[in-house]
């Protein structure tokens, strides 16, 4: 998945860690494969291309003994004949490098949704989108069978301002056709100068015909943390985990503290939307609500490789009641750390199943200036040990944003082709909880017929967050004030 505008996956700088070793668990990618470390000699060959990559593959497999490579050698002439045939035969001139490239595309699409290549400018485009501003429209996209997908529009952006919604088809870009499209075309369409125009054509579930979106492109600025308090509850929404995520959620819950005299009554987690990142930033956000125990534990095909995270901060709420918000485009890290709070009992979890992606990326730069792949290299799994691949987090207490929120409209990792298997858990759901509080009961699953639509400018238009606030308030012991349809246009939180 990438972002129009922004690649997601952009924040793959790790403190004292090498790009090589950088984890990654994003649902963003680019579209693309691996290419070998000695391909870029070889397509330079003018004849004989598929015999050659044999005979390379053949000279540096010969001192090992693993046994007969003639299938790979095969295999590899075909390649080579095809490569050739095509670039002698298609009807107009095309470039090895295209061809190569296209090559490679192909290579790791076809593993699983999140494995990608990117070519030396696409990993340079992606550098430049971590210095936190771009032109854009802030949408989160990704490609699936032919068809660019809408996983979550950013907060504050053109997109989120338009109504994207999880799920949608961009089926044209300024009435070109996307069919067949590949994402890294579809989203250098969507890029561009602030103040230009772009319509998009969308096709939605629940809605018969497509119909058209109109934006204004602007300077994207990534608000990773925002803060609110709501009476003497911290809210603290965390749109993405890149480097600086657990810092800025710290200083926040310190700042909402000082603001409420020192004394507040619970905490609200905001992850809904939030298609993840990076891994060691999902377990320092773990680290700030859990004492000790396992955090997250990860799986690779080399054992070496595997890694098992546990906490060993302090609780910086000091026990407060904590209740997590997620939904369909909650994904991976955000995922990680729903997970190993709703396992140690440490929080309440709401809203509706999260995305379901439950494996992580190694980001690898490629030698000689060609670029770089983002290889799935591990699965992970939540501290009772389960894997929430293909299957989300399911929440403790279940609520949709709308009398209109149908979870089968919803786009999650289980609808992707090609998704690898849920595979090495230990258990398919989470520990049954007996600990929930009365007011658990109580909670609605859906708005009541007269709730206004959500307005983000809005808070008490938020159905889901407003029953969070009834759910924390009950477990701090204070009285619980309703928020109904006719004052769900007023409430507005104060901000540090």
């Amino acid at each position: 998945m990438v972002a129009a505008g922004m690649v997601r996956s952009a924040p793959w700088r790790r403190h004292g860690m090498s790009l090589r070793n950088g984890l990654l668990v994003g649902t963003a990618f680019l579209v693309g494969a691996v290419a070998g470390p000695d391909i870029g000699r070889l397509v330079r060959r003018d004849a004989g291309f598929g015999t050659a990559l044999a005979q390379e593959v053949a000279t540096s497999e010969a001192a090992s003994p693993a046994g007969d490579h003639a299938e790979t050698y095969r295999l590899l002439t075909l390649f080579g004949d095809v490569f050739e045939r095509v670039r002698a035969e298609y009807v107009e001139p095309v470039t090895d490098r295209d061809l190569i490239n296209n090559a490679l595309n192909g290579m790791l699409t076809g593993l699983d949704p999140h494995s990608s290549y990117m070519t030396a400018k696409q990993f340079a485009d992606m550098e430049v989108t971590t210095k936190g501003q771009f032109g854009g429209l802030g949408l989160e996209v990704t490609s699936d069978a032919g068809l660019i997908k809408v996983i979550t529009p950013m907060d504050g952006t053109p997109a989120s301002h338009a109504g994207f919604r999880t799920g949608d088809l961009i089926i044209s870009i300024n009435g070109k056709s996307l069919d067949n499209a590949d994402l890294n075309d579809a989203v250098d369409q969507m890029r561009g100068d602030p103040g230009t125009k772009i319509t998009l054509t969308i096709k939605r579930q629940g809605r018969d015909k497509p119909f058209d979106v109109t934006m204004t492109r602007e300077i994207i600025h990534i608000q990773v943390i925002k803060p609110a308090l709501y009476g003497r509850v911290a809210y603290i929404r965390v749109a993405s985990f890149d480097e600086d995520t657990e810092s800025g959620m710290h200083d926040a819950f310190e700042k909402l503290k000082r603001q409420a005299g020192g004394k507040l009554d619970g905490m609200i987690l905001d992850l809904r939307n939030d298609p993840g990142g990076l891994l060691d930033q999902a377990v320092a956000v773990c680290d700030d609500f859990i004492t000790s125990g396992e955090v997250v534990s990860t799986r690779a095909r080399h054992s070496d490789d595997s890694q098992r995270m546990n906490a060993h901060g302090t609780d910086i709420t000091g026990g407060l009641p904590l209740v997590v918000l997620i939904n369909a485009g909650s994904a991976s890290a955000s995922e990680i750390v729903a997970g190993a709070l709703q396992d140690h009992r440490r929080s309440v979890t709401m809203g509706v199943r999260s995305f379901g992606k439950g494996s992580v990326q190694t980001l690898i730069p490629l030698a000689g200036d060609n670029g770089a792949i983002r290889l799935t290299t591990a699965r992970y799994y939540t501290p009772s040990g389960r894997s929430i691949q293909g299957l989300g987090i399911t929440p403790d207490i279940k609520v949709h944003e709308s009398r209109e929120d149908d979870s089968k409209f919803l786009l999650r990792e289980g609808d992707l082709n090609h998704i690898i298997k849920n595979e090495g858990g230990t258990q398919a759901t989470a520990p049954v909880r007996n600990d929930l509080p009365a007011i658990a009961k109580t909670i609605p699953d859906s708005p009541p017929l007269n709730w206004p639509a959500f307005d983000p400018d809005k808070p008490a238009t938020d159905f889901q967050l407003q029953e969070g606030l009834k759910v924390v308030n009950a477990m701090a012991g204070q009285t619980v004030v309703p928020v109904t349809a006719a004052t769900a246009e007023q409430t507005h939180p104060a901000s540090p």
